[in-house]
């Protein structure tokens, strides 16, 4: 069974963030992923996408499932972390193949 990790923003939740973990889980198991663990961040977190990074490969997972897109900055999906994993959202249910990155 591949796996993942959850990731969310506290300061995007704010006092939904138990919802929004619930809703992390429910996406994993409705997605086939066994979630190893949920990542929580803040505004104040010093290189988010970096220390995500490390973690995803630290765990060896395969995907990181977000309560929404608002959880990245400028509500993208960032490029760097499609390199790694694949990206879920629990609402609307997008997913984003994971890239590789071409040698020149």
């Amino acid at each position: 069974m591949p796996s993942a990790v959850g990731f969310l923003r506290s300061d995007v939740s704010g006092t939904n963030q138990p919802r929004d973990e619930l809703r992390i889980h429910a996406a994993a198991r409705r997605t086939g992923y066994d979630l190893r663990k949920t990542i929580v961040f803040s505004a104040r977190t010093d290189e988010p996408m970096h220390r995500l990074r490390v973690a995803i490969d630290r765990l060896g997972v395969d995907a990181v499932i977000v309560p929404s897109i608002q959880h990245f900055d400028d509500s993208l999906v960032p490029a760097q972390l499609l390199e790694v994993a694949v990206v879920i959202t629990a609402s609307p249910g997008n997913t984003w193949a994971r890239t590789r990155r071409t040698s020149t």
